[in-house]
């Protein structure tokens, strides 16, 4: 499997048993297992060390909850994939994951085969849930879509970016990751973090997936 072994893959859950066997199905699966952890701070830290493409998350873990780990780890380097694998499909565990950066939701209910191709569809960019939770999640990106106020507006009290701030949405909105658009404005990855934050927060929205696309609705993803 020539496109699951250019996969990396890492895989974090507070069960070791439960962890060791994912791990293991994905490595005899041909994709490059990079690294495990058990808890949320172990999880960050190798996370950040090992760099995978999809991490795949349990929600419930010790030290830090995963919605933190996966807000956290997605903030610092967008391009990274998150695949929940959770026992619990409350609707209210799912949004929380999709707003914390979450890309696919998996309940561990599912065989291992559907998980194998959710971590593949979850690498090549596709949101991945379990049936019956994409809808629901679908229905509150429409919700959110609907909120955010566009920044051209005249309304009082509209969010009003400033220059900078709409300059790195246009370079989020083209994909570059935070990394590249440091090199490219000559300012800190620190610098390009707090402006997508403080975007974040003006606009309302959540995560980067969200920021996207509301660029992309206004023409921000094009050329300036």
């Amino acid at each position: 499997m020539s496109e699951a072994a250019a996969v990396r893959v890492m895989v974090v859950d507070d069960h070791p048993m439960w962890r060791e066997a994912v791990a293991r199905d994905l490595a005899e699966a041909g994709f490059d297992v990079v690294a495990t952890a058990g808890d949320g701070p172990q999880a960050v830290r190798r996370a950040t060390a090992a760099r995978p493409d999809v991490l795949v998350l349990d929600l419930n873990l010790p030290g830090l909850p995963g919605v933190r780990v996966c807000k956290e780890l997605v903030g610092a380097d967008p391009a990274l994939r998150v695949l929940v694998l959770s026992a619990s499909g409350e609707h209210a565990d799912v949004l929380e994951a999709v707003k914390s950066g979450a890309t696919g939701y998996l309940v561990k209910s599912a065989s291992t085969a559907e998980l194998l191709d959710a971590v593949s569809r979850t690498a090549a960019g596709d949101a991945v849930f379990t049936p019956g939770l994409a809808g629901l999640v679908l229905g509150e990106y429409r919700r959110l879509a609907t909120d955010p106020t566009p920044a051209s507006t005249d309304e009082p009290g509209a969010p009003r970016l400033t220059d900078r701030e709409t300059e790195v949405l246009r370079l989020v909105a083209k994909g570059l990751s935070y990394k590249q658009i440091a090199e490219r404005l000559v300012i800190s990855h620190r610098t390009v973090q707090n402006h997508v934050q403080n975007t974040l927060g003006k606009l309302h929205l959540h995560n980067r997936v969200e920021l996207v696309r509301y660029a992309i609705e206004r023409g921000l993803d094009g050329d300036a």
